[in-house]
């Protein structure tokens, strides 16, 4: 966030006063009355706001005050595309599960805001005494859709070290991004009708892992917050990772009693 203080005014201003625009984005009525610059000290808008309030400076018509917001709007999207086509995954480090057998692996992701502060969990089945729980991969901007494919990547990841295995994931986009939409999006070289594909590093990264083990792993949807263990300890892990911004990697959560884990709270 950027604080107003009277540099910035200044830099605005254009034959001693704002545009309509500007006030819009300041939030002051428009036009100015006395002492509407004292109203604005201390404030604090948006490096966007600020940034538009700068190239709305000048004597402009109303029709050219609207163009250059939608113009800017325009650069915005188009730069937060490029930023979304070349995302990479985090790098998966240690996390201290030796997968051996077959396993049933939970996933799950949490999202506080949408977007807002997003992270991942898995409640791992392998036999044990009790499931493994993993959580990480915190982002300070992430989504609802970011955080649940994260977390199927993970677990497309420990399923590909397992004989045989069940994924269980209660997103449906997730699942059908990886399993079904995809095939149609890679026969178009990654396009599809009607804009972008979102996500699209994870969901090409998670595909083509699904393709070379999906002779021996299941996925399956599972409906959210249903009193399913594994998917509400995913849940948990998901909503701890973002309490801890669990940002390198994953991390294995060590508990003694189950039903602890289910007592977290899901406000994180």
């Amino acid at each position: 966030m950027i604080t107003i203080d009277h540099n910035l005014i200044e830099l605005g201003i254009a034959k001693g006063t704002l545009n309509q625009a500007q006030c819009n984005i300041l939030r002051i009525d428009y036009p100015l009355v006395d002492g509407w610059e004292s109203l604005l000290i201390g404030k604090e808008i948006t490096q966007k706001d600020q940034n538009l309030f700068l190239f709305l400076r000048g004597d402009l018509s109303q029709k050219a005050q609207k163009q250059i917001v939608k113009n800017y709007q325009l650069v915005a999207d188009f730069h937060k595309q490029k930023r979304e086509s070349t995302k990479q995954p985090k790098e998966q480090k240690s996390h201290n599960v030796s997968i051996s057998g077959e396993v049933e692996i939970y996933c799950d992701g949490a999202c506080k805001g949408n977007p807002g502060k997003a992270g991942s969990g898995l409640a791992i089945y392998s036999g044990e005494s009790k499931p493994t729980l993993l959580y990480g991969e915190y982002e300070a901007k992430g989504t609802n859709n970011t955080a649940e494919l994260n977390a199927l990547y993970k677990a497309l990841l420990l399923a590909s070290e397992s004989p045989k295995s069940t994924i269980y994931s209660d997103s449906k986009y997730s699942i059908d991004c990886i399993t079904k939409w995809a095939y149609g999006w890679k026969s178009r070289s990654w396009t599809k009708k009607g804009g972008e594909i979102k996500n699209l590093e994870i969901i090409k990264l998670s595909h083509e892992l699904y393709e070379q083990i999906k002779d021996k792993t299941t996925i399956k949807h599972v409906k959210g917050h249903a009193g399913v263990e594994g998917n509400e300890l995913a849940d948990r892990m998901a909503v701890w990772a973002i309490a801890s911004e669990a940002d390198d990697g994953y991390q294995r959560y060590e508990y003694q009693n189950i039903d602890d884990v289910l007592g977290m709270s899901v406000d994180g």
